[in-house]
Parts: structure tokens; C-alpha cells; sequence
């Protein structure tokens, strides 16, 4: 849904545009399901629901039925997951991820290793330039007392996409499992958890997948590992018998055994749409446009905002970046706000001078590239950027 034509929305790296017909979706949960059929819904519609949402987004990350389910935030099944895989590697007390991967997945790997103590510790291997992955140190760093490989598939603030199937076959040839955080490539960037033989993965669903502002994350379990891992969180949606209320603890099978408490079924609701869609257009599709997008913004950057004092902070090879890029500039921020403010252009800012573009391709168009870059030259060459403060906001 488009509410003004000449906005610019180029931050679906972050949250994905409302898809048309999740109001519809949302109006009969509200309405229908919750105002007239009130709990019959549990037994109508609510209950399996996380598991339906979990079999779409199955064929969008290449996992099997029942390998994939909704549940919580992404910083938490993140935090259940890497738990579970400590706890699965009760020896090894090394958790080795970069300095690349997003802040809050690197709060919950030494939060799980303080919890657990026992001198475990998280090795965090620096990127030689910011953007790209540290590939060879990452290898050089796992071995015997290796528990967990971490990272982000594709970086939040470079964007630099790692190759999954290399690094989940390293960490296997010295027995560590693997997590993969997919937030920044899940709908983009095509995924074959099943077949690069992936333990663990998470997911949120609100970038581009459209699922809404705070939707629930997604948890990936291997099959072949599920039934050997623990949910430290254990709940009664986890449970074989949740209505049995029995008061010993017998998981579910397959990932739904990783869920705790009750699912928040409105959020929920929101999902299937945006799902659709990237189920209909397919992801290889998805993947060819957005690499053109983001090859004809670098090309446009190169030319018409370097001479301003902008460079490219993405990986230049297409084969190893994600959907979005980061340019950076001295002036960053005031930049940042001037195109949202007089502009009617919306990325997003990292710190300490990166501004981020995310490149939606179910919405985003060549014609708003091109549109954007002009704007932005406009804007930056005119000064309008120093008519703004340096003093940061809330939300950046």
C-alpha cells in the first residue's frame, strides 16, 4: 500500500511495506475470529497457525515440513537455539562468530555463555575492513573446543553475504554445530538449509517478508538434530499433550518443540500475505532483480554522489552482498535526515556514518533508484543536509 506517491521507501532492509491484503487478513482476526467467534477459534484457526506459517516459510529457506516454525522474537529463539547447542556440546566451550554479526545476536551468544559458565567464551573474529567476512580467520579460529559457529548469512550493516554451505561444512569437520541468523536474507537471497546441511537458523519476518512491525521470528531445527536438543524455555505450546496439563514436561516433535507460551496470534495473522508473495514470485526471481538493483545504485553512486563525498561501504561483488548497501559520508546523519525530512527518501542510519538502503524487489522500482540518487545529489550540493542538527534521535 502506497499512501504517497513521491515517498521513496528504500529501508525494507528493515520493515517491509504493509501488503494489501494483510488488512483484509487482519480486519477477520479481528472481527470475525477474536470479536464473534471468540475461543472457538483455538480449535478453528488459531492454534496450528504457527505451524502453517512455518510450512510457508519452509519453501522459501529450503527446509522440509515441521523443520520450521513461528515462535517468539528473533532475539529469543535465537537465545533458546544457542542454549540448546551449548548444552548439546556440554565439553566444548568455545562459541566462535565476527565482529560483523548484528549487536543483539552477539549479547545473547555471552549471555548464554555467562549463564552457563563453565569457562565458556565467545571468540569474535574482527573483519580486516568493516565490510567483508574474515572467512580464513573464522576457519582458523574453530576446532576441538568449538561448540557453535554464529553468524549472520548476510551482515546488517555492510551487508556482506557469507557462503553458508563453505562455512557450515568448516564447522562440521571439527564437530561444532551451526546457527545462522537469515533476518537480512530470508525472501531475497535464495536458501537451501536442507541441503548445506544447516543445524540451526533464525529468522524475522517483518523485513522482506512483510510481516509488520515486531511480527514474530522464525526458528529453523535439522531434523536430523531436533530430537537431540533441549528447549531450555520449555512451555506448555511445546509440550506432546499441551491440554493434558501434565505435570512433567514431554516435548513436541520437530521444531514445535521449541516453543514456550502462547502464540501472539494477532501478529501472526499478519504473516500469510507477505509470505504469498515471495512464495508466488519465487526467490531465484526475487534474486536476479534485487542484484540488478543494487548493481544500478552502485553505479549511480560511483558517478553521481562520490564526487560528494560518499563511498561504498557493501561488498563490490554482487556474489557476496545481500540486498542492501551502505554508503558512507562524514556527515551521515544530518544527510540522512534531510533526505527523510525534505526528500521524501527513507533508508536508515548506522552508526557512526553509515547509511544503509535497503532494495526491496517485490516494490522497489529502477525508476525510484534512479529518482533517489538525483535527490540525494540535489540535496547534498544545495547544503540542505547542514540546515539540520548533529543530536541523534530515538530511532535511527
Amino acid at each position: 500500500m502506497v499512501d504517497d506517491p513521491d515517498l521513496i521507501y528504500l529501508d525494507g532492509n528493515s520493515l517491509g511495506r504493509l501488503p494489501a491484503a494483510t488488512v483484509a487478513r487482519l480486519e477477520r482476526a479481528v472481527v470475525r475470529e477474536w470479536g464473534a467467534d471468540l475461543i472457538a477459534s483455538w480449535e478453528d484457526r488459531w492454534w496450528l497457525l504457527a505451524e502453517e506459517v512455518g510450512d510457508q516459510l519452509a519453501g522459501i529457506v529450503g527446509a522440509d515440513s515441521g523443520s520450521v516454525i513461528v515462535a517468539d522474537s528473533t532475539s529469543v529463539v535465537l537465545f533458546k537455539l544457542v542454549i540448546a547447542a551449548l548444552q548439546a556440546r556440554p565439553i566444548r566451550r568455545t562459541i566462535v562468530t565476527d565482529d560483523l554479526n548484528f549487536p543483539t545476536d552477539n549479547y545473547a551468544l555471552q549471555g548464554a555463555a555467562d549463564l552457563l559458565g563453565g569457562g565458556r567464551q565467545v571468540v569474535r573474529i574482527p573483519s580486516e575492513d568493516g565490510i567483508h567476512g574474515p572467512i580464513g580467520a573464522i576457519e582458523a579460529a574453530l576446532g576441538e573446543d568449538t561448540a557453535l559457529l554464529s553468524l549472520s548469512h548476510v551482515t546488517f550493516k555492510s551487508g556482506y553475504l557469507y557462503d553458508m554451505e563453505h562455512l557450515t561444512r568448516a564447522a562440521h569437520e571439527v564437530g561444532a554445530l551451526v546457527l545462522w541468523d537469515v533476518s537480512h536474507s530470508v525472501g531475497v537471497v535464495p536458501l537451501q538449509l536442507l541441503a548445506d546441511q544447516v543445524d540451526l537458523a533464525v529468522g524475522c519476518t517483518y523485513k522482506y517478508l512483510n510481516g509488520g512491525p515486531g511480527a514474530p521470528a522464525f526458528l529453523f531445527v535439522n531434523p536430523a538434530t531436533a530430537a537431540t536438543l533441549p528447549n531450555p524455555i520449555p512451555g506448555w505450546w511445546g509440550h506432546q499433550r499441551p491440554f493434558a496439563f501434565d505435570p512433567e514436561y514431554f516435548p513436541d516433535f520437530g521444531a514445535r518443540r521449541f516453543l514456550s507460551g502462547t502464540m501472539p496470534i494477532l501478529s501472526l495473522s499478519a504473516l500469510p500475505p507477505g509470505l504469498e508473495m515471495v512464495n508466488a514470485a519465487g526467490v531465484d526471481a526475487i534474486r536476479r532483480k534485487s542484484r540488478a538493483l543494487t548493481e544500478f545504485f552502485c553505479e549511480l553512486a560511483n558517478t553521481d554522489l562520490a564526487p560528494l563525498g560518499f563511498t561504498i561501504a557493501s561488498p563490490g561483488n554482487a556474489d557476496r552482498r545481500g540486498s542492501h548497501i551502505s554508503l558512507r559520508h562524514p556527515d551521515a546523519w544530518r544527510i540522512t535526515r534531510a533526505m527523510i525530512e525534505t526528500a521524501r527518501i527513507v533508508p536508515d542510519f548506522r552508526e557512526p556514518d553509515n547509511i544503509r538502503f535497503g532494495f526491496a524487489p517485490l516494490y522497489t522500482t529502477f525508476r525510484e533508484v534512479a529518482t533517489a540518487v538525483a535527490r540525494i545529489r540535489d540535496l547534498v550540493d544545495r547544503g540542505v543536509h547542514l540546515e539540520f542538527g548533529a543530536a541523534r534521535s530515538r530511532v535511527t
